[in-house]
């Protein structure tokens, strides 16, 4: 079955960085396009970053653009976000996402908590 696990969120201080890694199973990885979101409390989960199955095109929210980078290794079945410049806001639990036979699986996130 589809297993998505992310890791690597914690605590920071403002403008710390952090890389988040999500290991996929069950499916062919190199296949599917990825995305991350996140979710604070009270709000809805956002849109925060895409990547084509073979990594050659990404796409980025408006608020991580310049800070976030997404990435993938088709060998190790990974899909990690890099996150620089990080700020109170970027303050949600982040989870992986991914479209296999058009249909919608997520990992159990990942908390990134920002202090200022």
């Amino acid at each position: 079955q589809v297993q998505l696990v992310e890791s690597g969120g914690g605590l920071v201080q403002a403008g710390g960085s952090l890389r988040l890694s999500c290991a996929a199973s069950g499916f062919t990885f190199s296949s599917s396009t990825m995305r991350w979101y996140r979710q604070a409390p009270g709000k809805e989960r956002e849109f925060v970053a895409f990547i084509s199955n073979a990594g050659g095109t990404t796409n980025y929210a408006d608020s991580v653009k310049e800070r976030f980078t997404i990435s993938r290794d088709n060998v190790k079945n990974t899909v990690y976000l890099e996150m620089n410049s990080l700020k109170a806001e970027d303050t949600a639990m982040y989870y992986c996402n991914a479209l296999v036979l058009k249909l919608n699986y997520w990992g159990q996130g990942t908390q990134v908590t920002v202090s200022s």
